[in-house]
């Protein structure tokens, strides 16, 4: 592999994945319910505004899952993992359609549920070095978790104060990980082409 195509590949792989962290971020916020008057919550929605447009007239958002979104995700991974396989040429074959957008689902899924790794761990450490700060990305973080954490919670017996949902959601977590990673191989998606899978 030359230069070029490595530096390609590079830019392909993290600006891309950056693009499609914003949108997935997007339709979090909007499932969550989160505060939007939250300053990075305005951010993330003022970069993705220009992309969702296009979609807001055939794709209105139904309640918490907001289909503009979820069709622009899968887009965006999509066309980065086709930018990917024609990047790298020979080390990949080109595929059809329908499995690209199946890798794209595939993609969008393993990154929501990484994110969401990514949160949990974040809210943990919060807890423990700045329980009730007020600032806005702390708060971003407890209100994109909560909606995860209360059904999870409400499962398990009252344990005197002690929170074991993390360690719930975690165990189910890494189950639908394992899960996304045999059907990621069972259509025929190049082991770490997908970030988090």
């Amino acid at each position: 592999m030359g230069a070029g195509t490595e530096i390609s590949l590079y830019l392909v792989r993290n600006l891309g994945a950056l693009l499609l962290l914003m949108v997935v971020m997007r339709g979090v916020l909007h499932t969550s319910r989160v505060n939007f008057y939250n300053p990075i919550s305005q951010l993330i929605v003022r970069l993705t505004n220009p992309l969702l447009a296009p979609f807001r007239n055939f794709l209105p958002a139904a309640g918490r899952v907001d289909w503009a979104v979820v069709v622009l995700a899968v887009l965006v991974q999509s066309l980065i993992l086709l930018a990917i396989t024609v990047i790298a040429g020979d080390g990949w074959a080109t595929p059809g359609l329908p499995i690209l957008l199946v890798w794209g689902v595939i993609g969008v899924l393993g990154l929501l549920i990484n994110l969401y790794f990514f949160i949990l761990i974040a809210m943990i450490i919060i807890s423990w070095v700045a329980p009730g700060s007020r600032h806005p990305a702390i708060e971003l973080i407890w209100q994109v978790s909560e909606p995860v954490m209360a059904p999870v919670r409400s499962l398990l017996p009252n344990m005197g104060g002690i929170d074991f949902s993390p360690i719930l959601l975690f165990i189910i977590i890494n189950v639908v990980q394992i899960g996304l990673r045999h059907l990621a191989v069972g259509v025929g998606l190049p082991p770490g082409l997908v970030f988090g899978l």
